[in-house]
């Protein structure tokens, strides 16, 4: 079996390569970068050019599923062209995928695209599903709208689509766990704002298996990439401290002190997002990283 994998080389990416290795699934990845290009049989390098919808076509040559993480970072200061960057990356990706797969012959059968839970509305108390949620008005609910507006483009040739709306990722290997780590280490670490927001979190592990989950079982439609346990932002940074036995010293992060230093990027530190993760679970997945306190002991 062979999937294409776009964004392979980023912190998702990297986990389902392992994992899909470790499952003896080959791997063709598309790249922006022609000094990232490898040329094994199993992991097999593409160059590809979204912003011009350039492709080499031989990226599809034997893959059955596509895997698309494809996206700029959104922890970078939001510009008004970084925060074109944020959208063109996400849905450029994706049209030259369709373009591409319009005019060849081929035999991919399936779309898996990440997306995220940013769509959902800011709320400390409503309890966000797959299909019963409240969306947000903000730029991160825009851009996923039309991420995965995008991705069910694909559908039109016949396609099964799943997005799976992915929520704070922790891994050992960077990302959001290194960002609140940091400072906790330097004894200058703190909740941020009340501190009482959701953060609806996952393993970096759990999501690879969730995508290589919804593969295997041909799952279509959308999946919450959460674990079953969200947490505040308070009780996430303790746990993070406790774990790494450094004290909280300094008071809560004053909510207009975020807004004053990320301007309307602090959406991502301040915004509350609780996610279900029932759906998932109901599809047959198990967890191995359910609560919090087992996850960060596995990563710290």
């Amino acid at each position: 079996m062979r999937v294409l994998i776009t964004g392979a080389t980023g912190l998702v990416g990297q986990a389902l390569v392992d994992l899909f290795h470790e499952h003896g699934i080959d791997v063709n990845y598309l790249t922006t970068s022609r000094s990232k290009i490898e040329t094994q049989s199993k992991y097999q390098g593409f160059y590809w050019n979204p912003s011009t919808s350039e492709i080499a076509p031989d990226c599809f040559d034997g893959v059955s599923t596509i895997i698309n993480l494809a996206g700029a970072s959104v922890a970078q200061r939001w510009t008004s062209s970084y925060k074109k960057a944020i959208l063109n990356s996400r849905t450029d990706s994706l049209h030259t995928l369709k373009k591409a797969l319009a005019n060849r012959t081929h035999k991919v059968e399936h779309l898996i695209s990440a997306s995220a839970v940013g769509l959902y509305k800011d709320s400390l108390t409503k309890f966000h599903e797959e299909d019963d949620f409240e969306q947000g008005d903000n730029f991160l609910a825009e851009v996923v709208e039309q991420w995965e507006a995008a991705a069910d483009e694909l559908a039109d040739l016949g396609l099964e689509v799943t997005k799976i709306r992915i929520g704070v990722v922790l891994s050992d290997e960077g990302g959001a766990l290194e960002k609140i780590k940091s400072p906790i280490e330097s004894y200058i670490g703190a909740p941020l704002g009340s501190g009482k927001q959701w953060q609806s979190w996952i393993h970096i592990s759990d999501l690879a298996r969730i995508f290589h989950h919804v593969m295997e079982n041909r799952l279509e439609g959308v999946f919450n990439g959460v674990s079953p346990n969200p947490v505040t932002n308070k009780e996430l940074t303790e746990c993070i401290a406790e774990k790494l036995e450094k004290p909280l010293i300094l008071p809560n992060v004053p909510e207009f002190v975020l807004k004053l230093m990320l301007g309307e990027m602090s959406a991502i530190v301040l915004g509350s997002q609780l996610v279900s993760s029932r759906k998932i679970l109901s599809s047959g997945f198990q967890f191995r990283f359910a609560q919090l306190k087992p996850a960060l002991t596995n990563l710290l």
